[in-house]
C-alpha cells in the first residue's frame, strides 16, 4: 500500500539494529520520525560519528544493551529544531550531541545536557567527531593522568579515533607524544596528525625504552601490549585504562605497580560525568580553545552515506582505519 504524502512527512530515515548478527546486518529504513521529550532538544542530524561501541553493539557485546530494535549511533553534529524553553538552545543553532543510540538517523532527539553548541568555524563532519573520543580524553589526560606539560605520553592504537584525539589533546597540553602503530602507513598518519615519535607495535617496548621512557600511557588497546606498555612506563608513571578493542582484558600483577612506584588508572568516562549536573558542558567549555586555534582538528579517514552505515562500522574491527568514520546524512 503506498503511503500519502503526509504519512511520509513523519517518517525519517534510520540505521536500526534489528539483530545483533554485526554491522553487515544493520537495516536501513524508514521508521516514525523522532520526537523530543521534557528536557530534550531535537535536532536535525548532519552527520554521525562511528565509535568502537557501534561495532560491539551491533554485535550484543556491549555492556549497555539496549532493546532491539534501536537506532545506532552514539554522537552528531546537526541544527536544532525543537528545544526546551528555559535552555540555551533554539531552533537553527548548530549544536554536536552524544546519546547512546539514535545518532544515525535523519532526526535525533538528546538530552539538553548532553549537547552543545558548535563553533562557526567547525563544520559538521568535523563536530561529529568530538563528543566521545576527545571529550573522554580530555578527562583522562587531566582529569585521571595529570598531565603535565613536558612530560611524555605513550599512545597505544594511535591510528584510530581515541589515539588521534589522544595526540592532538597530549600536544596542545605541552606534552611529548610517542605513537604505537601497525604499520608505516599509520606511521606517517600519525606524525601528520602531530605525534612526534611512532614505533612499530612488534617490539614497541624497546623502541619506546630507548627514546627514554615515557610518564603515561594511554591503552585503549588492551590484550597482549598491556604488560609491555607498564614497562615503558618511568618512575611515577600512569597507565590509563581506556578499553579493549582487542578484545582480552589483561591482567596486572601488582608487584610490578609497588616495585616500579607507577599506576594503573581506568578511565570510566560515562559513568564519571553523567551524575554530576553540569560537568560535561564545563569539560566542553575546555575544548572550546583547542578548537578555535586549531589545535583540535579530527582526522576523517572516510565518510559514508546513511546507506552504507553498516560498512563503516564493519570497518572499526578490520582496524584500517584511519582517524574517524564519519556517516553524512543531512545535507
Amino acid at each position: 500500500m503506498v503511503r500519502s504524502f503526509r504519512e511520509k512527512e513523519h517518517c525519517m530515515r534510520a540505521a536500526r539494529v534489528t539483530r545483533t548478527d554485526g554491522p553487515q546486518a544493520l537495516e536501513i529504513g524508514e521508521v516514525p520520525d523522532a520526537t523530543a521529550g521534557p528536557g530534550e532538544v531535537l535536532v536535525e542530524v548532519k552527520a554521525a560519528g562511528v565509535n568502537f561501541p557501534d561495532l560491539l553493539l551491533t554485535q550484543d557485546k556491549y555492556q549497555d544493551k539496549p532493546e532491539v530494535p534501536f537506532t545506532l549511533g552514539g554522537e552528531l553534529a546537526g541544527v536544532v529544531r525543537e528545544a526546551p524553553a528555559d535552555s540555551e538552545f533554539r531552533s537553527g543553532d548548530r549544536v554536536v550531541a552524544s546519546s547512546p543510540t539514535g545518532a544515525f538517523a535523519e532526526l535525533a532527539a538528546v538530552p539538553v545536557n548532553s549537547v552543545f553548541p558548535l563553533p562557526g568555524a567547525v563544520g559538521f563532519a568535523a563536530g561529529a567527531c568530538l563528543p566521545m573520543n576527545y571529550l573522554t580524553m580530555t578527562f583522562a589526560l587531566i582529569t585521571r593522568g595529570g598531565l603535565q606539560k613536558g612530560e611524555s605520553v605513550l599512545v597505544q592504537g594511535a591510528a584510530g579515533g581515541i589515539g588521534t584525539a589522544t595526540i592532538q589533546l597530549a600536544k596542545a597540553l605541552g606534552a611529548r607524544v610517542i605513537s604505537v602503530v601497525s604499520s608505516p602507513e599509520k606511521a606517517d598518519f600519525v606524525r601528520s596528525v602531530g605525534s612526534d615519535e611512532a614505533v612499530l607495535v612488534d617490539g614497541f617496548k624497546d623502541a619506546v625504552k630507548a627514546l627514554g621512557g615515557v610518564d603515561m600511557v594511554v591503552d585503549p588497546v588492551g590484550g597482549d601490549r598491556f604488560t609491555d606498555s607498564l614497562r615503558c612506563l618511568n618512575p611515577l608513571g600512569r597507565m590509563l585504562v581506556i578499553g579493549f578493542t582487542a578484545g582480552d582484558i589483561p591482567t596486572v600483577k601488582v608487584n610490578r605497580l609497588l616495585l616500579n612506584n607507577i599506576d594503573v588508572r581506568g578511565v570510566g568516562w560515562g559513568a564519571y560525568a553523567m551524575p554530576r549536573e553540569g560537568y560535561v558542558r564545563r569539560e566542553w567549555d575546555k575544548l572550546i580553545p583547542y578548537l578555535e586555534s586549531g589545535q583540535v582538528d579530527p582526522p576523517i579517514g572516510g565518510t559514508f552515506p546513511l546507506e552504507r552505515a553498516g560498512e563503516a562500522v564493519a570497518g572499526l574491527g578490520e582496524r584500517s582505519v584511519l582517524g574517524k568514520y564519519v556517516i553524512e546524512v543531512g545535507s
